[in-house]
C-alpha cells in the first residue's frame, strides 16, 4: 500500500497519448465510454485533437489544443480523437473508482446485457505487448460499433438509445458498488473530512496539523499501457487496496 499523502482532493492523474488507430468511421482515437460516479478533466499539453461527447441534450465536438481544459460529469459518453500528436494530462475524481470499474464502454446492447460477455470484451491480457494491442483495438472497435448508433440517434433528436445505454451501464456496475464505497471513503471523502478537521482546529488556534506536513513526489508506476483512450502513463497516488490498474480511463481513461 502506498502511504504517501494523496494528490490534492484525492484525485487520480495519468498522462495520455491518444490512439492513432482509424476506426470503422475513419476517425482515429480511443474507445467511447462513460463514467458513472466520477467527473473527468483533460488538460491538453501537446498536439491537437478533439473530444466527441454524447449527452441527453445532444452530440458535441470540442477541439483540443495546448492550453485547453475540457471536463465532463458522470454520464457523458466521451471519445478522444487524435489529429496530430495529442497529449493530455487526465484528472479523475475519486481516485481508485475508475480502476475498480467506474467506466463502461459503449458496447452493443447484447454485450452490455451479459456481464460475462462484457467482462471478456473489456479485458486486456498481461503483459503489454502485441496481443494486448490487438485486444485494445478490438475493444475500441466494439465500443465504436455501439457508439455510432447512439450518436446518430442524437443527431436525429432521439436521446432514447442513450438513456437506454445509461440504464444498461447502471445495471452492469450495480453489483460492484459495495466494493467501491470503501475506496471512496478512504480517498475523496477522507480528503474532504480532513479539511473540515483542519478548519475546526484552526478556528481554535490549533496548528498541530502543520507540524505533520509532508512532501511527496511520484513517477509513473506503469508507462505506456493500453488505456481506454490511448497509451497511458499511470501513477500510484493514494490508497487503492485491491485495485488492479488495467484498462482504466483517466483514470480509467
Amino acid at each position: 500500500m502506498n502511504d504517501q499523502p494523496p494528490l490534492p482532493g484525492a484525485i487520480g492523474l495519468s498522462q495520455l497519448r491518444a490512439y492513432d488507430w482509424p476506426a470503422a468511421d475513419e476517425v482515429c482515437g480511443g474507445s467511447p465510454h462513460l463514467h458513472l460516479a466520477c467527473s473527468e478533466a483533460y488538460v491538453v499539453t501537446g498536439g491537437t485533437g478533439a473530444v466527441h461527447t454524447l449527452t441527453a441534450s445532444g452530440y458535441r465536438e470540442t477541439p483540443l489544443e495546448p492550453g485547453v481544459i475540457a471536463w465532463f460529469e458522470p454520464g457523458v459518453v466521451h471519445r478522444m480523437v487524435e489529429r496530430s500528436g495529442l497529449r493530455v494530462t487526465v484528472l479523475m475524481q475519486n481516485s481508485g473508482l475508475p480502476e475498480a470499474g467506474d467506466a463502461v464502454f459503449t458496447f452493443p446492447p447484447e454485450v452490455l446485457a451479459d456481464p460475462d460477455a462484457y467482462a471478456e470484451a473489456a479485458a486486456l491480457p498481461e503483459p503489454d505487448g502485441p496481443e494486448a494491442e490487438r485486444a485494445a483495438r478490438r475493444r475500441r472497435d466494439l465500443a465504436v460499433t455501439g457508439y455510432l448508433p447512439l450518436r446518430e440517434a442524437l443527431l436525429d433528436g432521439d436521446n432514447g438509445p442513450l438513456r437506454a445505454f445509461h440504464r444498461a451501464a447502471a445495471r452492469l456496475v450495480a453489483p460492484k458498488i459495495a466494493e467501491w464505497v470503501p475506496h471512496w471513503r478512504r480517498g475523496a471523502l477522507r480528503a474532504a473530512e480532513r479539511t473540515g478537521d483542519q478548519l475546526r482546529a484552526l478556528a481554535e488556534g490549533d496548528a498541530h496539523h502543520l507540524d505533520q506536513a509532508r512532501v511527496a513526489i511520484a513517477v509513473p508506476a506503469r508507462r505506456d499501457g493500453y488505456g481506454m483512450c490511448g497509451r497511458r502513463d499511470e501513477y500510484d497516488l493514494g490508497p487503492r487496496q485491491g485495485i488492479a490498474p488495467r484498462g482504466g480511463a483517466g483514470g480509467g481513461t
